[in-house]
């Protein structure tokens, strides 16, 4: 049974990953990429452009399924060797966060919403994820895996 999961990273790291058809989470740690499984649901937040600053994006920004295989390291310099996993993208709109704070039951307090989005990655249920497929456009993609 596939299981749904929201990753926090800058829109501009989820660009990268979206491109290369990986996710990388927690700044290459080795645990969060470990939880996700094959036909698991990740979905992109992305509060800012970039990880030191940017502009405020506040949106979920990618959506996609993770494929079979394990985890792997890609060296992506000499001293750093993130852990990932590949993932089967959909094309899909961005969704900003702030129409659906009041609707997702991963919010607990709508004051302050942007505690929960301090993890790297956190587990939400399929009412969750079903709503910000929607609010993505991706809906009728990810119906017939989400029942």
């Amino acid at each position: 049974m596939s299981r749904y999961w929201i990753s926090i990273a800058s829109s501009n790291h989820v660009a990268i990953g979206v491109e290369g058809g990986f996710c990388q989470l927690g700044h290459g740690k080795h645990t969060p990429v470990m939880r996700l499984k094959p036909d698991d649901w990740l979905i992109y937040y992305a509060p800012r452009t970039q990880l030191k600053g940017g502009d405020k994006v506040q949106s979920f920004v990618a959506i996609g399924q993770i494929l079979e295989g394990e985890p792997y390291q890609h060296a992506q310099t000499e001293q750093f060797t993130p852990w990932r996993r590949d993932v089967n993208y959909l094309d899909a709109e961005t969704a900003p966060i702030r129409p659906l704070l009041h609707i997702l039951n991963c919010i607990h307090d709508p004051q302050h919403w942007g505690m929960q989005f301090r993890r790297s990655l956190f587990e939400i249920d399929q009412h969750d994820f079903e709503i910000i497929a929607d609010a993505m456009n991706v809906s009728e993609a990810v119906e017939p895996q989400a029942g």
